[in-house]
């Protein structure tokens, strides 16, 4: 099997639209670019601990409320409860819509997915903000762009 250099990754062009699929991950899911950046990490773990949690969040804006706030919303899941005698701490893994998501930003950096374009399903086509506008506009190129 050969190894996968720096410049097959940047032939593959897989963070050409990054940003933009970013942005509309964060907008259509209410969860910040902090945020979605820490799960993708703990979705490369696999499984977590708490003090893995604040591990990963040294390189991210300071937020004591974060843990609790992806766990009440589905985020991240208990994999294995404590149990006090041998077990001494939960493990934790991404949630089913945690993989969901971040599966799909990887398809639509890959080509296979478009952003979605219709209000429905895609809050940022409504337009209430000028951000929201210029984004719009941007998902529209990035759809367009059949060699990413």
């Amino acid at each position: 099997m050969r190894k996968l250099e720096a410049r097959d990754v940047k032939d593959m062009g897989l963070l050409k639209h990054y940003r933009i699929i970013r942005k509309w991950a964060c907008k259509n899911n209410n969860v910040n670019d902090a945020d979605l950046e820490l799960l993708i990490y703990f979705d490369c773990m696999g499984h977590f601990t708490k003090q893995d949690f604040k591990t990963g969040t040294y390189s991210y804006s300071w937020d004591n409320r974060r843990w609790n706030r992806l766990l009440k919303e589905g985020w991240i899941i208990v994999w294995r409860n404590r149990n006090h005698t041998t077990q001494k701490y939960n493990i934790y893994e991404v949630s089913f819509k945690c993989k969901q998501l971040i599966s799909r930003m990887y398809r639509i950096m890959l080509g296979e997915d478009d952003i979605p374009t219709s209000e429905r399903r895609n809050k940022l086509i409504a337009g209430n903000s000028y951000t929201d506008k210029v984004l719009t506009e941007a998902i529209y190129n990035v759809n367009k762009d059949k060699t990413r």
